[in-house]
C-alpha cells in the first residue's frame, strides 16, 4: 500500500479491526520511510447481480426496488418491516448463491409472490396484480379462485362470484358495550353553577 504522504510502498500494519457488520476490515498503517500513520479499509469486491428484465434490458439488482414493491403490497397490513427485511436478506443471499451473472426478473417476482402468499393473502393479491399485470376484475377473480381452491385463504368464492368468509356464527352474542362520553370538557365532572 502506497503511503499517501511520501509515496513509499513499504509500511507496517499497527492495528486491524473488523467492522460491526463483518464486511470491512479497518487497518491502521505506519509508513517505514516517513513514519506517518494512515488508515485503509479492506473489503471483498462483489460482482453486482445483473437482472434480465422481460424486455431483455439488463439492470443491476436494486434491493430498494424490491422493497418498495413489497411495501406497496403490504400497505395497511399487519406486516413488520423486520419481516420484510428478513425476506430481502434471504432473497439477496439466494441470488448470490446461484453463482449466475444474470438472473431473470421473473425469478425475483416469483420468489416475492411465494413469500407474500405465505405471509398475507391480501398483500399477495396486490403484488400479483401488478407483477402479473392484471387487466380487469376477471384476472383478480381467477387468482382468488385459484387461492381458495388451494386453501390458502380463509374464504371461498361461490359460483355466482361472491366471496364469503369462513367466519364463526356470532348471532346471539351481545354487542360490546360502548363507553359513554362525558359531557364535560376534559372528562371531569360538570361543576354546579
Amino acid at each position: 500500500m502506497k503511503c499517501p504522504f511520501c509515496g513509499e510502498i513499504n509500511n507496517k500494519v499497527t492495528d486491524s479491526r473488523l467492522s460491526r457488520d463483518g464486511d470491512t476490515i479497518r487497518r491502521r498503517r505506519q509508513c517505514i520511510a516517513c513514519e506517518r500513520r494512515f488508515t485503509t479499509y479492506e473489503q471483498v469486491e462483489e460482482v453486482p447481480i445483473m437482472i434480465l428484465k422481460k424486455d431483455n434490458r439488463r439492470q443491476v439488482f436494486a434491493r430498494e426496488k424490491v422493497r418498495s414493491g413489497i411495501q406497496r403490497a403490504c400497505e395497511k397490513r399487519n406486516i413488520s418491516m423486520n419481516l420484510i427485511e428478513s425476506f430481502l436478506d434471504e432473497l439477496e443471499g439466494d441470488l448470490k448463491e446461484t453463482g449466475e451473472k444474470e438472473i431473470p426478473s421473473s425469478l425475483i417476482g416469483e420468489k416475492a409472490m411465494k413469500w407474500l402468499q405465505g405471509v398475507d393473502a391480501v398483500a399477495y393479491v396486490r403484488f400479483a396484480s401488478v407483477y402479473r399485470e392484471f387487466k380487469d376484475a376477471e384476472d383478480f377473480y381467477s387468482e382468488l379462485k385459484s387461492l381458495t381452491s388451494r386453501g390458502d385463504i380463509p374464504w371461498q368464492v361461490d359460483s355466482s362470484g361472491s366471496a364469503e368468509a369462513d367466519k364463526p356464527d356470532r348471532e346471539g352474542e351481545p354487542e360490546a358495550e360502548k363507553p359513554e362520553k362525558d359531557q364535560a370538557a376534559g372528562g371531569g365532572e360538570k361543576a354546579d353553577e
